[in-house]
């Protein structure tokens, strides 16, 4: 048996053997000099979210606008274009579909079957990957049996299972119990290329290319319920800063960072939810690919970030780039090295970023590739099946083509069944706060960010799970805090900044939704009540704050029933870390809103809230106008909403304008 000492002087041996080139350096292949060229596109993919096939769970139709069998296209058709290319994914990959969730929670696979998504991407074949977020929303023992990694975490039995096909790396989430990385923090990939001599002449070589994968260090507070004590989580440059020194020892000649976050150029902490313009900076990363922010880059929305090229796609030096979300899109960058002393060197000012759409104009999306349905028809029959399964009904419509200005049809139910739940469950956990008022706090997941589609509509008649998954699309877990009354307000104050400020004085249209994403501009109902006035600036826009018609005090106790994300600090809303949680549910807020439909069994008005808040009256010379589906003004006048359509966008959408002069 070696000795510890001896062990280590053997380890230290070798790397010394290992590392006789400088880092970063390789010993030149034959035939590859100084001044030779190598022309290399890599491929990304991101927040596919599960979305195979271009389907509508929710509307049972097909939809080209979306879905990897489309975005496999493109890969192919890039394939042909460039002489050399890999591929990677960064994440949120096995999670955000009728079908992810029915492998996942409704009838799990076993441990010999690979995840339908999986599948099609080793079809296509990738060269690495990375965990996003929501990965872990299903927990370690599922995501270590899908991936097939053995994680040292409680919970998690070591076992050899279908997995993907390409590498999963991830540095920065390590088990509690060895504080090692429960994914390969790094890996090395060799690639088959083919260069360009100094003579002009094709030469085949092969590419040592370092992959490191990272993810949202928030995932420790948005999944609690799945992580606590049983991971850590290190922020994305110290997890770099310790694992770049192993991967360049290995003398890579191109290191790739795999991040599933976006850009954010606030001051940095270890707990940044889109550290990637930091990442950029950290010496040895040759190029950044980027994700979870569920938009493009490059793109117009970095247009003015400091050192960020939002046009060419380059960080701080760095080419960079974000693939869309749900199969919508393919990134590439385009990149140029160079040999220079016997290691190719990253030509910048050759290299490019894009975003490649499947749908480059309305109605002009590329074919799905054949090869994808075939794969998952399955899975994907049997989730057609189970979200067809009945549970009720209902008497009126469930809409979200205007949630944002004042229908909350579609939430009232969501909100109901969540106060209902909690009631009861602390009701047997905590007999001593059955005076303490429970309100509920709930979203509008789907505010037509996807699309014309996205947006939850289920008509007045049968009720089924599809219906029930399309009032709450994510699969979370119902949470309740304990606040006050100052902390309703105050996150009430933070929801209300989906709002842009309107001047009333200002002619021309004035946009009435700003920045903030619409699974954030929480709504609460459970006999609360309020005004939210847009000619305020941010933080003063909650007035005539009532429960039950009286005015709430600012020390007056409450329950707010939301979803795990949101009480473990999803959103950064104030007061919610998740210190003050007393109830954390086994059950899913769907699962919730799915039980207490069946015991309904036809859902009335009477059954849930009227809207609880509206706009402060505000008089403005031009109109104050928004983006919904075409076509709905039948729906906002139904509901008494003081809203008509301008204009037609031809592509499914319209402008709207709201009238905020009237109740």
């Amino acid at each position: 048996m070696f000795k510890p000492l001896a062990l280590a002087a053997l380890s230290a041996a070798l790397l010394a053997a290992c590392a006789g080139a400088p880092s970063g350096k390789t010993a030149a292949p034959a035939g590859v000099k100084d001044g030779a060229t190598l022309d290399l596109a890599i491929l990304e993919t991101t927040d596919v979210h599960s979305n195979l096939l271009s389907y509508d769970y929710y509307k049972q139709k097909d939809d080209p606008s979306f879905g990897y069998e489309r975005v496999a296209t493109l890969i192919r058709q890039a394939r042909k274009e460039f002489p050399n290319t890999v591929l990677f994914d960064s994440g949120d990959t096995i999670q955000g579909s009728v079908l992810a969730d029915y492998q996942a929670l409704v009838k799990p696979i076993g441990c010999d079957s690979e995840l339908a998504i999986y599948k099609a991407m080793d079809a296509i074949g990738y060269d690495g990957g990375t965990a996003g977020n929501h990965e872990f929303n299903y927990g370690l023992p599922f995501l270590a049996q899908v991936t097939n990694t053995a994680m040292n975490v409680d919970g998690v039995n070591a076992r050899e299972c279908a997995g993907p096909k390409f590498p999963i790396v991830l540095s920065n989430v390590y088990s509690a119990r060895d504080g090692k990385p429960i994914f390969k923090p790094w890996t090395i990939v060799t690639k088959t290329v083919t260069a360009k001599g100094v003579d002009g002449k094709p030469v085949t070589t092969t590419l040592k290319i370092g992959i490191i994968g990272f993810t949202p260090p928030p995932i420790l507070d948005w999944d609690k319920r799945n992580l606590a004590g049983k991971v850590t989580v290190d922020g994305v440059v110290e997890a770099a800063n310790r694992f770049m020194p192993e991967l360049r020892a290995q003398h890579p000649d191109l290191v790739v960072a795999i991040l599933h976050g976006g850009l954010n150029t606030s001051p940095y902490t270890p707990q940044m939810e889109n550290g990637g313009w930091y990442l950029a900076g950290v010496p040895g990363i040759d190029a950044l690919l980027l994700g979870h922010s569920h938009t493009e880059f490059p793109g117009p929305r970095y247009a003015d970030m400091k050192d960020v090229d939002a046009k060419r796609g380059i960080v701080r030096g760095v080419p960079a780039v974000m693939g869309g979300f749900f199969g919508k899109d393919l990134g590439v960058i385009n990149m140029t090295l160079k040999r220079e002393g016997d290691r190719w060197v990253v030509d910048k000012d050759k290299s490019r970023s894009q975003v490649r759409p499947i749908c480059p104009k309305k109605n002009e999306c590329v074919a799905a590739d054949p090869t994808i349905a075939p794969l998952v028809q399955e899975a994907h029959d049997a989730a057609v099946a189970y979200v067809n399964t009945p549970i009720g009904a209902t008497d009126h419509a469930l809409t979200s083509y205007f949630a944002d200005e004042g229908n909350m049809s579609a939430l009232a139910v969501v909100n109901a069944a969540q106060i209902d739940y909690a009631r009861e469950a602390l009701a047997r956990t905590n007999p001593e706060w059955k005076d303490v008022p429970v309100i509920s706090a709930a979203a509008a997941f789907r505010t037509g960010f996807g699309g014309p589609d996205d947006f939850t509509d289920v008509p007045k008649g049968p009720m089924t799970i599809r219906n029930a998954s399309d009032l709450y699309f994510y699969p979370n877990t119902l949470a309740a805090v304990k606040i006050d009354g100052a902390g309703v307000k105050a996150w009430l104050e933070k929801a209300a900044s989906r709002f842009n400020r309107i001047d009333p004085s200002k002619d021309g249209e004035q946009p009435l939704i700003g920045k903030m994403a619409g699974y954030n501009f929480d709504q609460m109902q459970g006999g609360i009540t309020y005004v939210i006035d847009v000619s305020k600036p941010e933080g003063e826009r909650i007035s005539d704050l009532r429960f039950k018609g009286k005015p709430v005090k600012p020390s007056q106790p409450f329950i707010v029933v939301t979803n795990n994300y949101r009480a473990n600090g999803g959103g950064e809303f104030p007061g919610l870390k998740g210190d003050n949680v007393v109830l954390n549910a086994p059950d899913g807020n769907r699962e919730v809103v799915i039980h207490w439909v069946e015991e309904k069994k036809t859902l009335t008005r009477k059954d849930v809230d009227k809207a609880s808040w509206r706009f402060a009256p505000v008089k403005t010379k031009g109109p104050v106008t928004f983006t919904s589906a075409s076509g709905k003004e039948d729906v906002a006048k139904s509901l008494g909403l003081p809203i008509r359509q301008l204009r037609d966008n031809g592509d499914g959408t319209a402008v709207y304008a709201i009238d905020l002069s009237k109740r």
